[in-house]
């Protein structure tokens, strides 16, 4: 039977024969989703006009007109019918209210849900302005019998007022949408989600339409017609699999409803439907973003119009990074860059926002997503570490990450992100998706970078403990194959894979351990001593055992299960203390390094060293070369006759350059035979923050200054700051500042963690020599947003502190650096 065959049925047979076609529309298996949806729609408007005409006669002035959902023409099986009868007011009161029962009873006698209303165009207008929900249900308005130009009035007058009362109803709307979300949850990450109230859900859909419409800002189209279209044909199966109007996909239903759109199982649905909720989620974010940047920008352009005389002001932009800047409050790419040159680019972009705690824009991404070629494999240094800093910023990764994620960046860069990408988890413990879980431990590991010596190893197997859940099979062994591959391919060398491997492989070792065996059995500290290795690794697992918890769920982690594997940890430690390895020398200096020493002594001032660097190939690869090696950064080489104050100086010096300290040694080198004297060599390679390196003629000449007394590096580091406010951005964990125990026979040893700052090391030496301690070397690293140093220091004897000094020293460095 044709579409018109069930339509002449039901005209002829009333109510009963609508009933007939309507059941037999839906029972057609050739026809689901939008032409279905269409279909029923015409049917339905079709039978209400016949009910329309029937009872109108000779009214005039009135007319039949389906809002909301069903004036989109989408209607469900078991949708309710959202209609207004709409009128003028010159026909008789009681005429009206006759037609209204006429058409409204059959619909009821049918059991269909119905939302109705009877109305002159002003009350309709008025109701809208004083209710959000009318208004946006009228904005979908559609004829369906009567007079059309009365229709057709009102659709002009109602989209004329919402464009007029935009910047006053699309923040209600926005707050509405928020209320929602924090009653319903988030579409993608519920098992049992409701498809039109949960955020990403129809719901937020309809709301993009409303924004568009208002002509204020659109939302993001590619791909939000077919996440919208997902989302309908899954309420379409859940209603013919229930008979019910319901929008909850309950667990015990998601089979049959699976089965009744052709799908192998329900993680199949679930994935399909988290897929579709992220799309509208992520575009829903783009568009209010653009709506609050339209709405402040309107607020803002009559004084700014008469401040520059009536010229149109030009945005401001800040940079952040090489070829990355900020821009009305979202991080945009700078006017020079070349993404189809550079790379590294989209970690760089992606980095820099997360750290300053700013949306990556729209336009950026789609940018870089469309002409940036892959990195090379391994990923150079840089990559690495803007991987690396991105994953520590905090809260804030999550939005810049979905960012990437949304435009196919995330699984350009690692492949093995598809396979758990909106995979779902059906354990009422975890609260997320596989990969939303990842993102969320690494956001929790960042609170913990200040508790290991390898902040790097900590985050990025925060990110990959759990990749193994997109194979069959033990995730946890899965996991260790795909993370060996992930980390060399990511440029790690192979004593870093290897503890990488080893984390992801034990990533649920000492939680099960210590919840599940009895720790007063010798040999189940000996067996996790041995799964472990070293006290390095025990450290991060330590971390990571916590993180995963943590971001798995409130029912995942408690004090009690956290004594206990504190517990364990205590344990394993002590077993693996007993290799204890020895101090090892220092290393014979190079002869460029002895060059520079002895010109400093004969010269008895500073003298150093510019020198490029290139990263060494680890691995051989089998794939085309890619041009010249990855630049690390430049080698600079400083030589100083031994005196005080040369740590906070030079560091000083490079922060008023704007130069990044990716790594430093500074240690005391003994002259030749005959030549009697010492002399410090700093050993640094350094990085621009942006644009082109000093002149090493300029770095000198300062440096000369700074240790002469002539040169206020703090004062000139505070204008500088006070001119050029930093942005806060995220809230990095508090610096930690410990004594290394037994770490050296001959001096004391501080480590100090904290997170990485223009001034920082400079800030670091001048507290050191504040408490009046001598820094005989010092082993400085940056890892991604944190840095990691170790400070061998004595007193002026040159004998290690004495505990109770050391401590107190401690205390205040992390005093001075918590200011």
């Amino acid at each position: 039977m044709t579409s018109t065959d069930v339509r002449t049925e039901a005209e002829d047979s009333g109510p009963s024969g609508y009933a007939a076609a309507r059941l037999r529309l839906l029972q057609e298996g050739a026809r689901s989703g939008p032409p279905r949806r269409a279909a029923l729609a015409e049917l339905t408007d079709d039978w209400l006009s016949g009910l329309f005409d029937a009872g109108a006669d000779k009214l005039r002035g009135i007319s039949l007109v389906a809002v909301g959902g069903y004036g989109r023409g989408e209607l469900s099986p078991r949708s309710d019918l959202d209609l207004l009868l709409l009128h003028d007011g010159s026909a008789d009161s009681g005429a009206v209210a006759s037609l209204a029962d006429r058409i409204w009873y059959p619909i009821w006698d049918l059991g269909l849900d119905l939302d109705h209303s009877v109305r002159t165009p002003a009350e309709a207008r008025k109701t809208a302005g004083e209710d959000l929900k009318v208004q946006l249900g009228l904005l979908d308005a559609r004829h369906l019998a009567g007079d059309l130009g009365l229709t057709a009035g009102l659709r002009t007058a109602v989209l004329a007022d919402w464009r007029n009362q935009a910047p006053k109803r699309l923040p209600e709307l926005q707050e509405l949408c928020a209320e929602r979300a924090e009653r319903q949850g988030e579409l993608q990450f519920l098992l049992e989600p409701d498809l039109k109230e949960a955020r990403g859900g129809l719901r937020d859909a309809t709301a993009l339409r409303a924004v568009a419409a208002s002509w204020l800002a659109d939302a993001p189209r590619e791909g939000l017609a077919d996440a919208r279209r997902r989302l309908l044909d899954v309420r379409d199966a859940l209603h013919l699999a229930t008979g019910r109007a319901t929008d909850r996909l309950s667990l015990q239903e998601q089979d049959q409803v699976a089965a009744e759109l052709g799908l192998l199982d329900a993680d199949t649905l679930l994935r399909q439907v988290y897929e579709a909720a992220r799309v509208v989620s992520y575009a829903s974010d783009v568009t209010w973003r653009e709506v609050g940047r339209v709405l402040r920008s309107r607020a803002v352009r009559p004084r700014l119009r008469a401040m520059l005389g009536g010229g149109k002001p030009t945005a401001e932009r800040s940079p952040l990074a090489e070829g990355v800047v900020e821009q009305d409050g979202e991080v945009v790419l700078a006017r020079a860059a070349r993404p189809d040159r550079d790379p590294v680019l989209p970690l760089r972009a992606a980095a820099a926002a997360a750290q300053a705690g700013l949306p990556l824009s729209l336009h950026a991404v789609r940018r870089m997503a469309a002409g940036v070629r892959p990195l090379p494999t391994p990923w150079p240094a840089e990559a690495r570490e803007q991987l690396v800093t991105l994953l520590g910023s905090g809260p804030s990764t999550i939005e810049v990450w979905e960012a990437l994620e949304a435009e196919g960046l995330i699984t350009r860069l690692l492949p093995d992100w598809e396979r758990v990408r909106c995979r779902p988890q059906r354990n009422a413990v975890h609260i997320w998706t596989v990969d939303r879980h990842l993102i969320e431990t690494a956001v929790r590991a960042a609170e913990f970078t200040r508790r290991v010596h390898r902040p790097d190893l900590l985050l990025v197997s925060a990110l990959l403990h759990d990749i193994g859940k997109g194979w069959p099979g033990d995730h946890s062994v899965a996991g260790e194959i795909i993370a060996k591959d992930v980390a060399a391919r990511i440029g790690f060398d192979r004593t870093d894979v290897a503890v990488l491997a080893t984390l992801v492989r034990h990533h649920l070792l000492l939680v099960e351990t210590a919840t599940r065996r009895d720790l007063e059995d010798p040999a189940t500290v000996r067996s996790v001593a041995e799964a472990v290795g070293s006290q390095g690794t025990l450290e991060l697992l330590h971390a990571l055992t916590e993180a995963d918890a943590l971001a798995t769920g409130p029912a995942a982690w408690s004090s009690w299960r956290a004594s206990l594997v504190t517990d364990l940890v205590k344990r394993v430690s002590a077993v693996l203390a007993g290799d204890t390895p020895e101090e090892p020398e220092a290393a014979a200096p190079t002869a460029e390094q002895e060059r520079l020493a002895i010109e400093a002594f004969r010269t008895g001032g500073p003298v150093l060293s510019l020198r490029a660097q290139t990263e060494p190939p680890t691995e051989p690869s089998t794939e085309e070369p890619s041009g010249d090696p990855e630049p690390l950064g430049v080698e600079l080489l400083i030589a100083v006759p031994d005196q005080e104050g040369v740590l906070p100086a030079v560091a000083g010096v490079l922060a008023m350059h704007r130069l990044t300290v990716r790594t430093a040694e500074l240690r005391a080198l003994d002259l030749p035979d005959g030549v009697s004297g010492s002399v410090l060599l700093l050993d640094w390679r350094v990085a621009a923050e942006y644009g082109s390196l000093p002149q090493a003629a300029r770095l000198r000449a300062d440096l000369v200054r700074a240790l002469d007394g002539s040169l206020d590096i703090t004062g000139r580091l505070a204008e500088r700051d006070a001119a050029y406010p930093r942005r806060r951005g995220i809230v990095a964990p508090p610096a930690r500042v410990s004594v290394a125990a037994a770490a050296s026979r001959l001096a004391t040893v501080i480590e100090v963690r904290a997170h990485d700052a223009p001034g920082l090391l400079h800030r670091i030496g001048r507290a050191l020599e504040d408490a009046q301690v001598r820094v005989r070397s010092a082993h400085v690293s940056t890892l991604g947003a944190n840095a990691v140093d170790a400070f061998y220091v004595t007193g002026p004897e040159g004998a290690p502190l004495p505990g109770e000094q050391a401590a107190s020293v401690a205390r205040a460095l992390e005093d001075t650096l918590r200011e």
